[in-house]
């Protein structure tokens, strides 16, 4: 079907469709007979496709790690980041578990920077099937309408599992404005923000339109922008309904993001207001090639700068290189530092005690990492919301922001080469950590 088509508005709001969307062709279905059939029959047949190659996918993945671990050396050579093979936690991760929480499971790094490395030809093997497994899922998400379909699955689920939303969260109030953090899918996080001297508001990647209304009319607020970090469809998906039932709502991003909907394309530095308050894009390509990243000027109002990171950083991590170089994030994060210590960072999903569990592997001795972890295993436990955190504090356990530091350097086994630029070889860093933290989310 043609990319505009929204026969399935009703699938994602439970509601039938009043009118198309604003700005998008559509194709006009009749209610009865064999199309509308055989358009149900074809979408099921989408989205068992993208289940199978998402299952493919995962296990192609799970085989390459495990034939990797196959080629390390014995444990006794193994990085000191490394923890035991036999399913055991190191004492000095035991005691940052005494909360009560199960330890992780087992992990295995790569090998000591002495030890020789296999070489690995792109072209064969099993790193050219996962390669091709995941730039076609990869493709068919970011690209193709079969994208669309599996975030209905998505919403749909999440709906089901989390009625309340995945996270309790709290609003953040300062003088005359308003964050109400809104936990959508299943980890993602949308944000309304609120100008209360004249109840305008603007939307930071609506995921799922109910949830986002919901949150507007509880406010009693009116709709007047939504700000798209990137393409995907977990942050996009609900522009088009949101912008049905918002006619005046004008959507932003960047124009090298096929971003749904897009009707004010930002350049980099470029500012919006929405009520009294001033919102400004900043390009942080990486994770896409058009992300973007947005800060909500707190001067006025006596408050902190607030950073909406999307998928640029998140408490502890940051966003998978889909469509960018380590070189590209790491001048993106470092854009991200420069806005000051004391900014708020609202990152786009719930990943902070994946990501500070994967952390404490890297700096086994760090007590700002260690007091965090043990703070954000508390509140996952009771489904509580872990942002914001501000960009200062991640600093200090955010091994992304961190590839200056020597501890982290020292614990990837990496070495500044003579003559190499201080950026390349943090660059380096990035891409090591971003590998292992690959192969953690992968066993």
């Amino acid at each position: 079907f043609p990319r505009g088509w929204r026969g399935e508005h009703t699938y994602i709001t439970g509601e039938p469709r009043v009118s198309p969307p604003h700005s998008s062709p559509c194709l006009t279905l009749p209610r009865t007979g064999p199309i509308p059939l055989l358009a149900l029959v074809w979408k099921q047949k989408m989205v068992t496709i993208m289940a199978t190659m998402a299952v493919m996918s995962m296990a192609t993945r799970t085989a390459l790690v495990r034939y990797m671990l196959q080629m390390e050396e014995t444990p006794e050579s193994l990085h000191t980041s490394a923890l035991p093979c036999q399913g055991t936690v190191s004492e000095p991760l035991q005691s940052q578990f005494h909360t009560g929480t199960p330890p992780p499971r087992s992990r295995v790094f790569p090998r000591s920077p002495n030890s020789p490395i296999p070489k690995w030809a792109p072209w064969r093997g099993w790193g050219f099937m996962l390669g091709v497994f995941a730039l076609l899922r990869y493709s068919l998400y970011a690209h193709t309408r079969l994208g669309y379909l599996f975030y209905q699955r998505q919403v749909k689920k999440a709906r089901e599992r989390y009625p309340q939303g995945h996270s309790a969260s709290q609003p953040c109030h300062f003088p005359g404005v308003k964050i109400v953090p809104i936990p959508v899918l299943s980890n993602n996080y949308s944000y309304l923000i609120i100008d209360t001297g004249c109840s305008r508001a603007a939307v930071i990647d609506p995921s799922d339109p109910l949830a986002v209304q919901a949150a507007i009319e509880e406010e009693e607020v009116i709709l007047e922008a939504i700000f798209c970090t990137h393409k995907h469809w977990d942050h996009s998906g609900g522009n088009a309904v949101l912008r049905q039932w918002h006619d005046s709502c004008k959507v932003y991003g960047s124009t090298l993001d096929a971003i749904p909907e897009l009707t004010s394309p930002l350049a980099d530095r470029e500012k919006v207001s929405v009520g009294c308050l001033t919102i400004e894009a900043l390009a942080t390509p990486g994770h896409t090639v058009g992300h973007m990243v947005y800060v909500l000027d707190g001067g006025p109002f006596g408050g902190p700068h607030c950073l909406f990171s999307g998928d640029l950083l998140f408490l502890a991590g940051c966003g998978e290189l889909f469509e960018g170089s380590p070189e590209t994030m790491l001048a993106s994060l470092d854009v991200a530092v420069g806005l000051g210590d004391d900014t708020l960072l609202w990152p786009g999903h719930e990943y902070a005690l994946e990501c500070l569990t994967f952390a404490s592997l890297l700096e086994l001795d760090n007590p700002a990492l260690e007091q965090k972890l043990q703070w954000v295993t508390q509140q996952r436990q009771e489904k509580r919301s872990t942002c914001p955190s501000t960009l200062g504090e991640e600093q200090t356990y955010n091994p992304f922001l961190r590839t200056h530091h020597p501890e982290l350097q020292a614990a990837v086994g990496l070495r500044q080469g003579p003559g190499e630029h201080h950026n390349a070889f943090r660059a380096r860093v990035l891409k090591e950590v971003r590998r292992r933290k690959d192969l953690y989310k992968a066993t």
